[in-house]
């Protein structure tokens, strides 16, 4: 991880999109299982020497309903888990899966190249690759001494 100076406007985006998840669910029928409101995938994030990656679950969702967006130093995962049409909702006993529009935002570190962020899909993941700056880039530093 890198060390960063405490900034307190850094996540109000973050926050706006919970406030917006919470008023959006206030206003949704719990009973109604076409429209469960907004949720959440889980995501991992770690660094590599050469990449920061943000792992996200997205199991059962098309490729064609995500879409990742970097922009301003922010990245955004969205999309949307459709139910399925083929079963009669009388049918259901139980709806505990999530299934609605969602989004995930992260604030970038200065030093993500944005314009090289690549993604890939397989198997329900998403992987967003953010490519560090070579500047930013760890390397070893030569100790000099004074003695001849």
């Amino acid at each position: 991880m890198t060390l960063a100076k405490w900034d307190p406007v850094r996540n109000l985006v973050s926050l706006q999109e919970r406030m917006n998840r919470l008023f959006e669910d206030s206003m949704k029928s719990p009973e109604d299982p076409m429209d469960r409101g907004a949720w959440s995938p889980p995501v991992d994030i770690y660094e590599t020497e050469k990449d920061i990656v943000v792992s996200a679950e997205l199991p059962g969702i098309d490729q064609k309903d995500v879409d990742v967006e970097v922009r301003e130093g922010v990245l955004t995962i969205k999309g949307e888990r459709r139910f399925m049409k083929d079963v009669k909702e009388e049918s259901y006993h139980r709806v505990e899966r999530s299934y609605g529009r969602f989004s995930r935002v992260f604030a970038l570190p200065k030093n993500v190249e944005t314009e090289k962020v690549s993604a890939h899909y397989d198997k329900g993941v998403l992987e967003v690759r953010l490519p560090k700056s070579a500047k930013s880039q760890a390397h070893t530093v030569k100790i000099e001494t004074n003695e001849k």
